[in-house]
C-alpha cells in the first residue's frame, strides 16, 4: 500500500514534490513513518528497500530494542530505532515546525520511552492492563492515572518511573497548534468539560488542552 505525497501527514520532513507514492506504515497510519521512508528519504542510511530488507534479515536494525520483520514497520513519535551491530541509536522527536525529526541519542538513553496512559481497564481476575499510546498496552499494579505518563525500560516493558499529569511537570507538546513545543504546567483549569494546561514555553504562556500533551519529566 502506498500513499500520494500530497496526501502525507503534515509531520512528515519530505518534500511534496518527488516520486507520486511513498510507502504507508503497515499501522499507525495517521500518526506513524514507514521504517523504509524514514532510512532512505530522511536519514538517507540506505539507498532502497531491498538494502532495508537485507539489513532487516540480517537482524541489523531494531526498534525499541526488538526485531522487526517489515520494511514500512511504523516509526511513531519517541520510537528509537536502533543499529546493534553499530551501536547506534535515533530517537524520532517532534520539531517546533511540527515535523518529525531523529535525533542520534547513546546506548544507555536509547534504552526507555514514554508513554501516555490513555486508559485503563480492569481485566478477569482484577488484572489492571494499562491502555497507551501508539496502541500499546501493559499490565501493570501501579497505582498511574489516565493522563499520566510512564517511562517503559524498552527491553522488558517494565515501567521505570511515572510522570503525572499536575502543575509542576515538564510537558511536550504532540498535537495542536503548538505541537513541538515544550514546557513546564503552571495551571491546569477545567474548561467546557475538558482539562487545559497552562503551559511556560520558551518565555511565553500558551493554553494547550491536556489531551495534546504528554508529561515527560
Amino acid at each position: 500500500m502506498h500513499l500520494k505525497r500530497n496526501n502525507l501527514g503534515k509531520f512528515w520532513p519530505v518534500p511534496r514534490k518527488g516520486t507520486k507514492f511513498l510507502a504507508r506504515p503497515i499501522y499507525n497510519k495517521k500518526d506513524a513513518i514507514p521504517l523504509s521512508v524514514v532510512l532512505r528519504d530522511i536519514l538517507k542510511l540506505i539507498k532502497n528497500k531491498k538494502e532495508l530488507q537485507r539489513l532487516i534479515n540480517e537482524k541489523q536494525i531494531q526498534i525499541n530494542h526488538k526485531e522487526i520483520r517489515e520494511i514500512n514497520y511504523p516509526v511513531c513519535l519517541f520510537d528509537v530505532i536502533n543499529f546493534p551491530k553499530l551501536k547506534k541509536n535515533y530517537k524520532a522527536l517532534l520539531s517546533p515546525n511540527k515535523k518529525m525529526i531523529f535525533e542520534s541519542v547513546s546506548e544507555e538513553n536509547s534504552g526507555t520511552k514514554v508513554f501516555k496512559v490513555i486508559n485503563k481497564k480492569i481485566l478477569p481476575g482484577k488484572i489492571k492492563q494499562l491502555n497507551l499510546m501508539n496502541g500499546k498496552n501493559i499490565i501493570s499494579k501501579e497505582k498511574v492515572n489516565t493522563g499520566d505518563s510512564v517511562v517503559l525500560n524498552l527491553k522488558d516493558d517494565k515501567i521505570v518511573k511515572i510522570v503525572p499529569m499536575k502543575k509542576g511537570e515538564f510537558v511536550f507538546v504532540i498535537k495542536g497548534k503548538h505541537a513541538g513545543h515544550k514546557g513546564k504546567i503552571e495551571e491546569i483549569i477545567h474548561r467546557g468539560g475538558k482539562e487545559v494546561a497552562k503551559i511556560i514555553s520558551e518565555n511565553k504562556k500558551v493554553n494547550v488542552w491536556t489531551k495534546n500533551i504528554i508529561a515527560i519529566e
